[in-house]
């Protein structure tokens, strides 16, 4: 997916429903199929931001990318400057 908006959009999507199943989880722990659902989540999401960052630059001042000389994390659009 090389779409940034289509793939920011995809991981709201996912982070968003990854959330929701963890205050599912904090409430009803035994839960095998949420559990799973939510480590299938969680890898997805973790994809997602890795896909994300190797094309258009970090989601967070931190990340799952290493930073490259010189420091451009204040270079790159924000993700909400992405005509969103």
């Amino acid at each position: 997916m090389k779409d940034r908006k289509k793939l920011l959009d995809k991981i709201r999507q996912v982070e968003f429903a990854a959330v929701d199943l963890n205050i599912y989880l904090d409430n009803f722990p035994d839960n095998k199929k949420a559990l799973a659902d939510y480590n299938t989540l969680s890898k997805q999401l973790m994809y997602l931001k890795r896909e994300y960052e190797a094309n258009f630059g970090m989601l967070a001042n931190f990340g799952l990318s290493q930073s490259e000389y010189p420091w451009s994390w204040t270079n790159e659009p924000w993700p909400w400057e992405t005509g969103n």
